[in-house]
């Protein structure tokens, strides 16, 4: 099976360069037909990355990465009176984990951890600087054992499972305790 080139030849802009020593200049005049040919490759070259540039700026990206978290759009009530909801359906992958289901678990402690991280990020840029360093420090410790507890269910690795599940749970109470 023979390689066919990715990129045709045909579609190339065509550029041409000729060098010319001070005595042939007006002997010999450029053919007319490749200067044309270069002015148009030019011209539709330098209209394309205009198009798209310009075309760049009005289009909206569809798989941005969502910044919601740096501006929060959710009040400091809405989030206190929804991270005790949400911290309980993250205790709630308890049955799953029982039952090593470890994809439905993953899937579970994903979608209510991250609604957990948005409450709790919430509350933290509401309280008073002097108390925020700690409740980063919770805020820290609580969700990397969400994700090492994500790393074990993926590993099947029942022991670390269950040891990061008990630091969850600690950490949550500290964390429900403190606010």
């Amino acid at each position: 099976m023979a390689l066919r080139p990715l990129i045709s030849r045909q579609n190339l802009p065509t550029f041409v360069c000729y060098l010319k020593s001070s005595f042939q200049a007006k002997e010999k005049p450029f053919p007319p037909q490749k200067i044309l040919q270069t002015r148009i490759s030019r011209r539709i070259g330098s209209i394309a990355a205009m198009a798209s540039i310009l075309l760049a700026r009005e289009a909206e990206i569809a798989f941005a990465a969502d910044w919601r978290i740096l501006a929060s759009e959710q009040t400091i009530e809405e989030a206190e009176r929804e991270i005790r909801s949400h911290a309980q359906s993250l205790l709630d992958i308890k049955a799953f984990l029982e039952s090593e289901s470890w994809q439905e678990a993953q899937k579970a402690l994903r979608k209510s951890s991250s609604n957990l991280k948005h409450d709790f990020y919430t509350i933290i840029q509401s309280k008073p600087g002097s108390e925020r360093p700690y409740l980063r420090k919770l805020y820290s410790d609580l969700f990397n054992n969400v994700t090492k507890l994500d790393y074990a269910a993926r590993d099947q690795n029942a022991s670390l499972v269950w040891q990061c599940y008990g630091n969850i749970v600690v950490a949550l109470d500290d964390i429900l305790g403190r606010i």
